[in-house]
Order: C-alpha cells, then sequence, then structure tokens
C-alpha cells in the first residue's frame, strides 16, 4: 500500500465571469479517427427508406422515416455489447419524443403551446441525455425530431401509422450500428484503449516539464478515464479485455512517471490495437496487479443510478427550457412561420459551462449562415426530381458527419441545407423565403439561447467536488487505519473497502457533473487524480488483506511501476 496523500489544492480564487473567447473558436482540428463510421452508418441507414418512399410516390412521409433513421448517428464508441442497449433506448426515446409531438399536432394549432411543449422536451432530452451520459449527437437530434414534429399538420388517426414508419426504419438504423461488430467484435474497445496509449505517450514525451504539459496531460487523463469506461461495457472479463486492462495501467503509469516512460512503446502498443491481430502484452506486473485489483474492487461496488444524476443537471435543463421557449416565442412574435428552427437553435447551444456555450453558439451562427448559401447553391439541383432531393440529403447527411468531428460549424454548412430540404419531402418551398427564415431563426435562437445561459447558473457545481474530495479521502484514511492493525475485524474492512469504492464512484460521478461550470473556482484536476490512483492503491492493499484474491504472481518492480 503506498503512503502517498494527495497535493493540495492550491486552486485559484473565485473569478467571478470568465472570458469569452473569439479566437480559436472557429479552428479546425483533427477528424476522429473513426469519422467514416457514423458518416457511413447514416448513409446506409438513411437512403433505403427514403429510396423505398420515393418508388411508392410517397415522399412525403420521409420525415417520419428520417426520424428513426438519424439514430444510427449515436453509440460509435461503445463497445457492441453497450451499443445494443444504447441504440435500444435511443430508438424508444426518439420514438417516444415524435408520438408526443405528433399527438400534440394533432391536437392543437396554438404555436404558442406547440413552443411549450417543444421547449419543455428539449429540457427533458437534454437532461436525460447527460444524465446517461449517451454521447454525441445528444440532445439535437432528438430535440430537432420532436420540434419540427410539432408543425407537421396531423391528425390523431394518423399517428400510429406515421410513428409505425419511424419504428421500422429506426429498427433498421439499429441493424447498422450493430452490423460492424460481426467482423471486429473487440473494435470500439481497442480503439479507446489505443486512444489511451497514444494520449500518454504524448505527455510522455513532455516529460513532465515542456510548457503545456498540463494540458498534455489532462488530455491523456481523460483519455484513459474514458478506455477505463469502456471496458466495463464491453461484457464478460475475458482474455482479451484484462489485456486491454494491463494496456491502460500502462497509460497510467505514463502520467505518474513521463520521465521513466518509453512514449514509442506506448505508441507501438496502440499502432498494433489498430488492426484485427493480437492484443499486445504488456507484462504482468505487481503495481499493475494492484492497480487492476483497485479497479476491480471499484466497479463491484453499488453504483448510483443513472437518475441520481438528475439533481446537479437541473440549472441546465432550466437553461433550456427557459431558452427554447423565449426563442420560439421571439420566433413568433416576428411573425416567423417555424419557430422551432429558433428553438433547435436555443437547445444546441447548452454545454457544461458558459464559455462552451457561448463557443457553441458562435459556431452555430456561422455554420447555419453559410449552409443557407449552401442550400441557395444546391436548391435548383435538388429541385430537378425526387430522386435528386434524396441524393442531395444522403450526400448532405454524408458530409455533416464527415466535417462535424473537425469542428461544429463545419458540419453546420451541411446540416443546415440538409434540415431545409426535409422540409422539402412534403413540397416544393420557396427558396428565398426558407433562407431569410431559417437566418433569422438562427440569429435569435442563439442570442435569446445564449442569453438564458447567462441568467441561469450553477455556482455551487464547485463546491460539490471539495465534498467528495473529502469523503474520498475519509475513506481512505478509514482503510488504512485497519489496514495497519495487525488483526482487523474482517468485517470492518470489508465495510471500509465497500465505503472506500462507493466514495470513489460518488467523486467520479460529481466531478463528470461539476467539469466546466462557470463562475466558480477552476476545478482541482490533479487532485482529483492523485486522489483516485491512491485510493485505487488502498482498495488494492484491503482486497489482498481480506483474502478476496491470490497474491500477485510477480513481486518484480521496475521503473514503470512508479506511482506518485
Amino acid at each position: 500500500m503506498s503512503s502517498a496523500t494527495p497535493a493540495p489544492d492550491r486552486t485559484p480564487t473565485t473569478r467571478l465571469v470568465r472570458r469569452l473567447p473569439l479566437t480559436g473558436v472557429l479552428r479546425l482540428g483533427r477528424p476522429s479517427d473513426i469519422w467514416f463510421k457514423p458518416a457511413l452508418s447514416v448513409v446506409v441507414s438513411v437512403a433505403p427508406p427514403n429510396l423505398a418512399l420515393l418508388a411508392l410516390g410517397r415522399l412525403d412521409l420521409a420525415v417520419y422515416t428520417m426520424a428513426g433513421s438519424l439514430c444510427a448517428l449515436y453509440a460509435h464508441n461503445r463497445p457492441y455489447a453497450a451499443r445494443a442497449r444504447v441504440l435500444a433506448w435511443v430508438v424508444l426515446g426518439m420514438l417516444g419524443g415524435l408520438t408526443l409531438s405528433l399527438v400534440a399536432a394533432s391536437l392543437t394549432g396554438d404555436a404558442v403551446v406547440l413552443v411549450t411543449v417543444g421547449a419543455l422536451m428539449a429540457a427533458v432530452q437534454k437532461a436525460l441525455c447527460d444524465a446517461t451520459r449517451i454521447g454525441p449527437p445528444g440532445n439535437v437530434v432528438l430535440t430537432f425530431i420532436s420540434s419540427a414534429s410539432l408543425f407537421v399538420p396531423q391528425t390523431l388517426g394518423q399517428v400510429p401509422g406515421h410513428v409505425a414508419l419511424a419504428a421500422a426504419a429506426a429498427l433498421w438504423a439499429w441493424l447498422v450500428g450493430m452490423a460492424p461488430g460481426l467482423l471486429r467484435p473487440h473494435g470500439p474497445e481497442r480503439r479507446a484503449t489505443a486512444q489511451a496509449l497514444n494520449a500518454a505517450a504524448a505527455y510522455a514525451v513532455t516529460r513532465g516539464t515542456a510548457d503545456g504539459h498540463s494540458r498534455a496531460r489532462a488530455a491523456a487523463a481523460a483519455a484513459v478515464q474514458a478506455a477505463w469506461q469502456a471496458l466495463p461495457a464491453a461484457g464478460a472479463h475475458s482474455a482479451p479485455r484484462r489485456a486491454l486492462e494491463r494496456l491502460i495501467v500502462r497509460a497510467e503509469v505514463a502520467l505518474a512517471a513521463p520521465a521513466d516512460t518509453d512514449p514509442e512503446r506506448l505508441r507501438t502498443w496502440a499502432r498494433q490495437l489498430r488492426g484485427s491481430g493480437p492484443i499486445p502484452h504488456a507484462g504482468e506486473t505487481a503495481a499493475a496487479t494492484e492497480e487492476l485489483l483497485g479497479v476491480a474492487a471499484e466497479a463491484a461496488a453499488p453504483r448510483r443510478p443513472w437518475w441520481s444524476r438528475l439533481g446537479p443537471l437541473a440549472p441546465i435543463a432550466v437553461r433550456t427550457a427557459l431558452g427554447c421557449a423565449l426563442a420560439g416565442y421571439a420566433s413568433l412574435a416576428l411573425g416567423i412561420g417555424r419557430p422551432y428552427w429558433a428553438l433547435v437553435t436555443a437547445a444546441s447551444l447548452y454545454q457544461a459551462n458558459i464559455t462552451l456555450t457561448w463557443s457553441r453558439g458562435v459556431q452555430r451562427v456561422v455554420g447555419n449562415l453559410l449552409g443557407v448559401l449552401v442550400f441557395a447553391a444546391i436548391a435548383p439541383l435538388a429541385h430537378a426530381d425526387g430522386l435528386a432531393l434524396v441524393l442531395c440529403c444522403v450526400a448532405l447527411n454524408f458530409g455533416a458527419e464527415a466535417l462535424i468531428g473537425r469542428n461544429y460549424w463545419l458540419g453546420t454548412i451541411c446540416v443546415t441545407p440538409m434540415a431545409l430540404l426535409i422540409t422539402e419531402f412534403a413540397g416544393r418551398q420557396a427558396t428565398g423565403e426558407l433562407i431569410t427564415e431559417r437566418a433569422v431563426d438562427t440569429v435569435v435562437g442563439a442570442l435569446v439561447g445564449f442569453a438564458a445561459a447567462v441568467a441561469v447558473t450553477n455556482r455551487r457545481a464547485g463546491d460539490r467536488i471539495g465534498h467528495a474530495l473529502s469523503a474520498a479521502d475519509r475513506a481512505r484514511e478509514r482503510a488504512a487505519r485497519l489496514l495497519a492493525e495487525e488483526r482487523p475485524a474482517p468485517a470492518a474492512l470489508e465495510s471500509a473497502r465497500r465505503g472506500l469504492a462507493a466514495a470513489l464512484v460518488e467523486l467520479r460521478a460529481t466531478v463528470d457533473a461539476a467539469s466546466g461550470e462557470w463562475w466558480q473556482r477552476a476545478l482541482p484536476q490533479e487532485r482529483v487524480v492523485l486522489t483516485e490512483q491512491s485510493a485505487h492503491r488502498t482498495l488494492a492493499a484491503t482486497v489482498r488483506r481480506l483474502g478476496l484474491h491470490a497474491p500477485a504472481a510477480s513481486a518484480s518492480r521496475t521503473t514503470e511501476d512508479v506511482r506518485p
């Protein structure tokens, strides 16, 4: 057991406001390693239903099949066992929102009422997607479908048939999302581990002393955490999973001792994980075994259900409801016939903090305004016939997913004309009117949505991290005291072990909920990492003391076994 204690928190005093950046907001990043997967998946999901409706002469129904087809955008980073569940919940959420919207549209034509319903649905969708950590594209696609459906002419008798069309397309999207698992069943968790190794190698290159090393370390810590989260979702604790766990421990070692780490070896392991070959063997060391025991003990602890995370998300849900409602009302006041565009723009802004919300607002406005120009250019081609309309939508779907990983505004250049073309499935619209209304709604939605974010704050989010850190420290100290005794009571030691594991789970959940909130102290990320590592080793010691695991096969230590 290590006697190391977390470093003192040298967090600066509270900053009342943060500077809202302009430089760098539109800077392009590197594309995702798997950018082509969601891009191809959405093409395969969207094209067959739309082409079938075109052949039947019912392209006006494509708005409903699109709702189901867009479920293929989700869960591409999840292991397949978890992806099956996540996609199923996405499908249920999409169909539920669509059904509620269509029923509301059939019962009333009052635009104010419909905007209010849409705003409340957007807030619920935002809270649920954040609480379940569904991942990109989050609530935006769900809100787009449900909000647009509120303004589609509808009768109650038509609702079951339209929902059935969406359900059929969603089932096809689920199959498309799961199909790659037939060829590479461990692909997602291998990619997550490779990303952790590469990020750790990038930090090891700095030797912990170069300028900007803190950012590299934070990126590596985030990648390691993501890899740890991917492995339990992969299912059974198989031999490939154990091999990946040892590689993630090596990435953690690089965070602890960058000067004693060989970055090229980490990169070599990462390259070997990219293909379908055997998983590289990282070696069995005492430190690696100890860390894995601690992680396994934490994973065995009872976890908070996802709905327990809804409380800290209440301010963001309120922001969403208020911003979307006010944006929709403002659009109605300006006489625009599609207020859901302003509503969706506001809903798309809300991120973890005010700075990210501001950046997303700038990106959304720039992308949408450029997107309406793209729509003006391709509208004559799309209006040629139904096949051209479908093919343009498919191409824009591919472009949006291929580009959005570089920067949100770049992908939005394709999303905007695609959304405009979807409105023309039921009949051709006046191009000039569509462009004008979309541009105005974009600006209105961004301004009103950001104002709501400023008005609704969550200043106490950072305080919960301090409480969670203190609780984790107390739990670790209690376990350490029992370990120091010659013959501790097994029941007391087991109670301390379970309490420490639960405290670690609570700490990670609190950090995830509070990260990036504005108008508070900078988060003590370094102290969080040290507390977690120290607690993992204490958990490992309690497991051995209780006789829950056999001793390590090797007691040898290398420079890579160093821990802070």
